[in-house]
């Protein structure tokens, strides 16, 4: 076991499909490996260090296609202070550092390329300052969105983005996660007031002051927002403060098929120009619908389809469904199912969370891969059209499910991982599916993060001279590249690192 750094020749990109290999920098040459380890247990204590193959494969892999790219040390710290010592450690002998939260990231954004040491941060899992009058709370790493809102239920509040997994807070603010609920709540992005982040030679900052928790500010650069979607790469995020809402008096779903993809966009376009507040509205397209329908036991029409919810008084919730109705009726949208009861409702948005299953049950034994581009609301329609276009013009099984109120959608791809030729295929599509997306004005990704496959894309997203500064500022928090080294950024040379 040697905690390594493998550097490859960076004039190639790194591939996830691709062992690691072991060069001149491993720092175990200038220290022995036990020499390190015994220091990582004077920090964290014996039984909070371990080097076992099965720990090390957890923590090496994500939700994604993405080969596993196990590190060679897993520590669980329990507290801030302990992650300083770990990263002045790691900083000393150039180690690579991961952050690992619960692993349900989709872009291979946890994967030790370059060997190192994970930092499992699960067991950092207190909610702290709980502040009801100010609509705030402040939670470490460990604690999860389920619970949180678990923890909130008999306040009257809760926090509101829901990305699906039961993500940890502090990695989906690691991610810039959304969801379900962002067309109404926002993202991450919109819904965190401040960070304390350890940097990658153990300084501990804060990025809107210590304590500080106020619900807009003026004051210097925005730090930070710099790190929310950082996915590591910038420093390791170990508490977080949040916005919380007050919990709605009444909810309505609703389910309303159409006859086509642009009628149901159009529906979605006009609710919003409306002004009707909508909480949740989702699309589905016929295979998705029919892949749900046989998964969840439901009985919807297989059409294109929307998901939609309403939160707030009873009063303003009948306006809210007479004007939705009224709309997508024009639409010619039908089969109009409304549910207020808790039961239903949750049985209905159950099915749609879970659609990641329902499509890999269409193809049992095969993976799936969800794809994540967002474009301009106008441009949804013809970009989900030339998309199905495109999945039967290459054999490729890929329901579409979308959160058409952020002009965001996924194609939950399933391929048989053994096939060649098919995950020639898919790789293909998705690069073709991204730059569609690029070419109206939009984004490679709209919720799920870089990581690793998007890279490249990125690239040609932002221009030169963008990942330029990108890639400065990388350098000024992170000199020797070991803040979760190979994500977001394409590797660039050792000797551009050194200056």
């Amino acid at each position: 076991m040697l905690l390594r750094r493998g550097l490859r020749a960076f004039s190639c990109p790194l591939s996830s499909f691709q062992c690691r290999t072991i060069n001149s920098w491993n720092f175990s040459r200038s220290l022995g490996v036990e020499n390190v380890l015994s220091q990582f247990k004077s920090i964290c204590g014996e039984d909070r260090v371990s080097v076992g193959q099965a720990v090390r494969e957890q923590h090496g892999r994500d939700e994604s296609m993405h080969r596993c790219c196990a590190p060679d040390a897993v520590v669980f710290p329990h507290c801030v202070e302990e992650v300083s010592a770990l990263a002045k450690l790691c900083h000393l002998y150039n180690v690579p550092m991961i952050p690992f939260g619960t692993g349900t990231g989709l872009e291979g954004g946890v994967g030790a390329l370059e060997g190192g040491v994970c930092f499992s941060l699960r067991n950092m899992d207190k909610i702290l300052d709980l502040h009801m009058e100010d609509f705030d709370v402040t939670v470490e790493p460990g604690v999860t969105r389920k619970t949180l809102n678990t923890y909130l239920r008999d306040t009257g509040l809760w926090f509101p983005v829901d990305p699906g997994a039961d993500a940890s807070l502090c990695g989906m603010a690691a991610t810039s996660a959304s969801g379900t609920n962002a067309v109404r709540y926002g993202t991450m992005r919109e819904n965190v007031l401040n960070l304390e982040v350890v940097l990658a030679d153990g300084t501990i900052i804060h990025t809107a002051g210590k304590g500080r928790r106020p619900r807009k500010t003026a004051a210097g650069y925005n730090l930070t927002n710099l790190f929310v979607g950082s996915e590591g790469t910038l420093g390791i995020i170990t508490k977080t403060t949040l916005r919380l809402y007050g919990i709605p008096e009444a909810m309505v779903s609703a389910v309303c098929t159409f006859p086509s993809v642009q009628t149901a966009v159009d529906s979605t376009v006009q609710i919003l120009q409306a002004g009707v507040p909508i909480a949740r509205i989702e699309f589905l397209d016929e295979v998705m619908m029919d892949a749900c329908n046989r998964y969840s036991s439901l009985s919807y029409p297989v059409n294109p389809t929307l998901f939609l919810e309403f939160h707030g008084s009873e009063g303003s919730l009948e306006e809210q469904v007479k004007t939705t109705e009224a709309i997508t009726q024009s639409n010619d949208g039908s089969n109009f199912q409304w549910a207020q009861d808790a039961e239903t409702r949750n049985r209905l948005w159950a099915a749609r969370h879970n659609a990641w299953y329902a499509a890999q049950a269409l193809r049992p034994g095969c993976k799936a891969y969800s794809t994540d581009v967002c474009v301009p609301l106008s441009q949804l329609p013809q970009i989900i059209v030339e998309t199905k276009e495109d999945l039967i013009k290459n054999n490729l099984t890929g329901p579409i499910a979308g959160h058409v109120g952020d002009g965001n959608f996924h194609c939950l791809m399933v391929v048989d991982p053994n096939d060649k030729d098919e995950l020639h295929r898919l790789h293909a599509f998705t690069d073709r599916l991204a730059r569609r997306a690029l070419a109206l004005d939009g984004t490679c990704t709209g919720e799920h993060g870089v990581g690793l496959g998007k890279r490249s894309l990125l690239q040609e997203e932002l221009g030169c001279h963008t990942i330029h500064l990108m890639q400065s500022l990388k350098y000024t928090l992170d000199p020797k590249n070991l803040m979760n080294p190979g994500k977001v950024l394409l590797p660039f040379s050792r000797e551009s690192r050194q200056g």
